[in-house]
């Protein structure tokens, strides 16, 4: 009887939901392109402005083919930013299944492609959906505290880029013009610089006052900085990446996303020596790195271990930084997981798994 209940419960977790339809919809600034499959069938393209109105007109027509069910349909689309803010929310009202996936991601796993314009791109974002049916990662909404600052995080970052586009020709000018002349144009973007330094305080203290106002972002961002060297700026940044550990739970995927994991490139007698992919968010990476100089300074621990692998053992320099970059995500996920701050001698108790 228990081996019968054990076996049903195992088919009730994995029991896979079927879709018939599977909308795939190729997103620009101006219009949507929809292709609609039923099935591994083509049934229609339409072609529609990006804006609520049109979206419903779409939605309105969809609901009208054979034994359409909106809890049988699968709405697939490309990240694309803040062009997909109108048909999130409209589909969010009709309560759709919604897929969002990247473009490279769906591109390389429909083999050799040839030829791109909106239609095609549509239709092959719709059959992506249709064969990888069974394993659809349907799309939640991020709560808004997180919305608002990977917002006012990215347009921090705008002004930053800004900020050294004005700054880093004034230095290096010093060198090759007139010192007049050098004056003249410090004095001239002088009041810019001053503009973008007093947004970016503006921008900070607004970033500042979101995450003490939100309990759980709190919390979290109390967790990530107790870990030596990790900052402000890279714990809001791995929380809303990881949209506060719900889409990357695991310290592995976290690594392969900012491109810190190592892969093997074997291939019968050639073998290449394991390097990290390009494939990246680079701001990620370089963040950490920046947090994993800071540890070589400032935790003992780290110190020494660097000095072992590059001093006694020989290896690599940045091949040793990029281990401690994954050390110290190692110890973020750790520190999250276990919901307590970071000790430096912390022992993990010894559970009794003895049973009575």
């Amino acid at each position: 009887m228990e081996d019968k209940i054990f076996c049903y419960l195992i088919m009730a977790t994995t029991k896979v939901k079927r879709y018939t339809y599977f909308i795939g919809i190729d997103i620009s600034r101006n219009k949507l392109d929809y292709a609609i499959m039923q099935g591994k069938s083509f049934i229609f393209h339409r072609e529609a402005e990006n804006n609520v109105q049109s979206i419903n007109a779409i939605i309105e027509e969809i609901k009208t083919l054979p034994k359409f069910t909106m809890t049988k349909a699968v709405f697939a689309m490309e990240q694309t930013g803040i062009y997909a803010n109108h048909l999130l929310t409209t589909l969010k009202k009709v309560k759709a299944n919604i897929v969002i996936e990247s473009a490279l991601h769906i591109r390389s796993s429909l083999g050799v492609l040839r030829g791109k314009y909106d239609k095609i791109d549509a239709i092959r974002i719709a059959n992506y959906a249709y064969i990888n049916r069974e394993n659809l990662k349907l799309w939640t909404a991020k709560r808004p505290a997180i919305e608002q600052l990977a917002y006012l995080s990215s347009l921090r970052l705008r002004l930053l880029e800004t900020q050294l586009k004005l700054k880093t020709p004034l230095g290096e000018q010093k060198l090759f013009v007139k010192t007049k002349l050098h004056k003249i144009g410090t004095l001239l973007c002088s009041k810019s610089i001053q503009a973008i330094q007093f947004d970016l305080a503006e921008i900070e203290t607004a970033m500042n006052d979101m995450v003490r106002s939100d309990e759980e972002l709190n919390w979290l961002m109390k967790i990530i900085t107790s870990v030596p060297s990790i900052g402000p700026v890279t714990a809001l940044q791995i929380i809303i990446t990881t949209n506060e550990f719900k889409d990357i739970k695991s310290p592995k995927q976290f690594a392969c996303y900012a491109g810190i994991a190592p892969f093997v490139r074997d291939s019968g007698t050639v073998k290449v020596r394991a390097k990290v992919s390009h494939i990246a968010n680079k701001r990620m990476k370089s963040l950490l790195h920046i947090c994993a100089l800071g540890a070589l300074r400032c935790d003992q621990e780290l110190k020494t271990y660097y000095q072992r692998k590059v001093i006694d053992e020989g290896k690599a320099k940045m091949s040793v930084i990029n281990a401690l970059r994954y050390k110290l995500i190692l110890r973020i996920f750790a520190c999250v997981a276990q919901q307590r701050l970071y000790q430096n001698d912390y022992e993990r108790p010894i559970r009794n798994t003895l049973s009575i």
